[in-house]
């Protein structure tokens, strides 16, 4: 039976979202004989836990914001978020991130509510971790295993499971816990207790072992996530050298991003109301309605404070937007604070493309979501941001608009060229007629002499055949 609002034939996206619903945590059988055969009767059980903040910066509103976010980050992982402490301070307490006398007050929460993990909104040192675990008595982690651990759900490429997982063991290394000093697991020199003078020792305890396999480990997935890199890049470079220009889809998570592509090129992917619910970036070809095509990236989503570990793991990913020739930059205009995603997005690709050494694309700013914006807010960002496109890719409000604004903004990037190509080059001029836009056209003894305006990259291609004198200005 068809489901309703559903397509008869389902889109990528929609099966990886019901495989992905299909793999929730269920809680583990009891011994009893009732709840062994009525399977049917077995509930979802989802990890219960108690949020915990340390404010030392901003306004109240941006503290609350942190927080709503970190919920929704918890919601993700698959999490039941019953309560919720915000501590003001200076700094984080150095010994268990919220102090003393707040992590008591958090152990009698944990108690009362019956929660089993605590996630605190912040980057926890391995002594705050263990010293927080010893006074609650419960897990503890931390915001950026947490980001860590939904990124390793949603993952599904080669590609993005290898980035991950480097992430995770960067992370863990320096957290690892294990039999301590004393259990040794290899003896030191030769084999036996007497390895001959200076080489007597209690060898390589358990915890450095798994430090080194961890070593290891990194080191081979750097190698395999560099031969993919370089997989990517010779994809990049193709693109690139076909002329069409290159569009990169960024903006902070859940703002819509793939739901906007799928509007603009039809193309099926994943849409899912959670954040970083599509990681591997997708590419896709669209066509404006001049009869230009343009090609769109949809990139990993941005949050504020990611992971230093993600950044690092991803580069190649994120290395997408350097070579773009636009960014469309995508912002929820439903979001409490949509200038904080603004500044959060732009902070990171800023260090990408300083650590390129390329110059950033031009930006295209993308105010989605505007079905479910408040009114009166819509207005504020309408003058905060005038050169702004307001759009719905739930409705479709907008979009036309979008693409007339797209369709400008590449014929800016263009360029004017004179060429002479030789009749035996019509693949060239077939190329000026899908990439470009032809001014004029004559045919002469030497071959077509064609005035246009092109991509940078077809350009480039033509500039053999370049007319030797200066091309007149286009007015446009």
């Amino acid at each position: 039976m068809q489901r309703p609002g559903w397509a008869p034939e389902p889109t990528v996206g929609e099966m990886q979202l019901d495989e992905r619903s299909s793999l929730r945590r269920v809680a583990g059988l009891s011994t009893e004989l009732t709840d062994i055969t009525e399977v049917e009767y077995r509930q979802l059980r989802l990890e219960r836990v108690v949020l915990v903040g340390v404010w030392t910066t901003g306004s109240s509103a941006q503290a609350e914001a942190s927080m709503v976010e970190l919920a929704a980050l918890a919601e993700t992982a698959g999490s039941e978020v019953l309560e919720g402490l915000i501590q003001r301070r200076d700094k984080p307490d150095p010994a268990t991130y919220i102090g003393s006398g707040k992590a008591e007050e958090l152990r009698t929460v944990v108690l009362e509510t019956g929660a089993d993990t605590v996630i605190c909104d912040g980057e926890l040192t391995p002594a705050q971790l263990t010293a927080l675990e010893k006074v609650v008595k419960v897990k503890v982690i931390d915001r950026t295993a947490l980001i860590l651990d939904i990124f390793a759900q949603h993952a599904t490429s080669r590609e993005g499971k290898a980035q991950v997982a480097l992430a995770q063991m960067e992370y863990m290394l320096p957290r690892l816990r294990g039999w301590g000093e004393s259990m040794s697991r290899q003896a030191g020199g030769r084999a036996g207790s007497n390895g001959g003078v200076g080489l007597r020792g209690p060898g390589e305890t358990k915890i450095e072992t798994d430090r080194r396999r961890i070593r290891e480990r990194m080191a081979k997935l750097r190698r395999e996530i560099r031969e993919m890199k370089t997989a990517r890049d010779t994809m990049r470079a193709r693109r690139s050298a076909s002329g069409v220009p290159a569009v990169a889809i960024v903006g902070y998570t859940n703002a819509g991003k793939s739901s906007l592509m799928n509007a603009l090129t039809g193309a099926g992917l994943l849409v899912q109301d959670a954040l970083f619910a599509t990681l591997d970036p997708t590419t896709r070809r669209a066509a404006l309605d001049d009869g230009r095509e343009m090609v769109f990236t949809d990139t990993v989503g941005f949050v504020r404070h990611l992971p230093t570990q993600l950044v690092e793991a991803f580069r190649s990913t994120l290395e997408e937007v350097t070579g773009a020739d636009l960014l469309l930059h995508v912002v929820d205009g439903s979001d409490p604070l949509p200038l904080e995603q603004i500044r959060a997005v732009r902070e990171v690709i800023t260090d990408v493309i300083k650590e390129q050494g390329t110059t950033a694309p031009p930006e295209l700013l993308v105010v989605n979501k505007i079905d479910a914006a408040d009114p009166n807010e819509l207005t504020r960002l309408r003058g905060m941001l005038a050169d702004a496109a307001f759009v719905s890719a739930h409705t479709g409000a907008g979009i036309e608009e979008l693409r007339e604004r797209l369709s400008e903004v590449l014929g800016g990037l263009d360029v004017d060229i004179t060429v002479l190509l030789p009749y035996s080059r019509g693949d060239l001029l077939a190329r000026i007629h899908a990439d470009g836009r032809i001014i004029s056209s004559d045919h002469e003894e030497g071959g077509t002499r064609v005035r246009a305006r092109v991509p940078h990259a077809l350009a480039a291609a033509l500039s053999e055949y370049a007319h030797s004198g200066p091309a007149e200005p286009v007015l446009s």
